[in-house]
């Protein structure tokens, strides 16, 4: 049998490394900010003694198990940071109930009026592109919010 010899191939590298410039990459701020816009709702549905009520079931929880949960999904940038469509919720309703979005709409309505949910409804239907300097400037003001409601709530 002949056996043919490969030649191991080099890994390739970026243009500019060949080069010696080095390029840092732009950080995922879209992924900062859902941190912090999810650290901040869950805070502010948190009552004084560290226990939240879930908008989908009403069952009262602590802080450790709430999730932000998100009425119209995520998908949509136009009501993806829209205080009025993101409330606490289990984990439970949130991730096995895909929301649990029948109840969670009732509440909303009681919470809200139906006039604010349908506004919120007809609203994702929006195109919405947030630039890097509004994902900085959202990053510093959920920031800020949720250090005064910790120290308000003393969490």
């Amino acid at each position: 049998m002949f056996w043919k010899k490969y030649k191991k191939k080099e890994k390739k590298m970026p243009l500019f490394e060949k080069a010696g410039v080095k390029v840092e990459k732009q950080p995922n701020l879209k992924e900062k900010l859902d941190k912090k816009f999810s650290m901040f709702i869950r805070l502010r549905d948190t009552m004084p003694n560290g226990y939240f009520c879930c908008i989908s079931c009403g069952q009262v929880k602590p802080f450790k198990q709430a999730d932000c949960g998100h009425y119209i999904n995520r998908q949509h940038m136009s009501t993806r940071f829209d205080e009025m469509n993101c409330n606490a919720q289990c984990r439970h309703c949130n991730r096995f109930m895909e929301g649990n979005i029948q109840s969670y709409r009732r509440r909303l309505v009681a919470k809200y009026g139906e006039k604010r949910v349908l506004l919120l409804e007809s609203k994702q239907h929006d195109y919405r592109n947030y630039s890097d300097f509004e994902y900085k400037e959202l990053i510093k003001y959920y920031q800020a919010e949720i250090k005064r409601l910790k120290k308000e709530k003393g969490l």
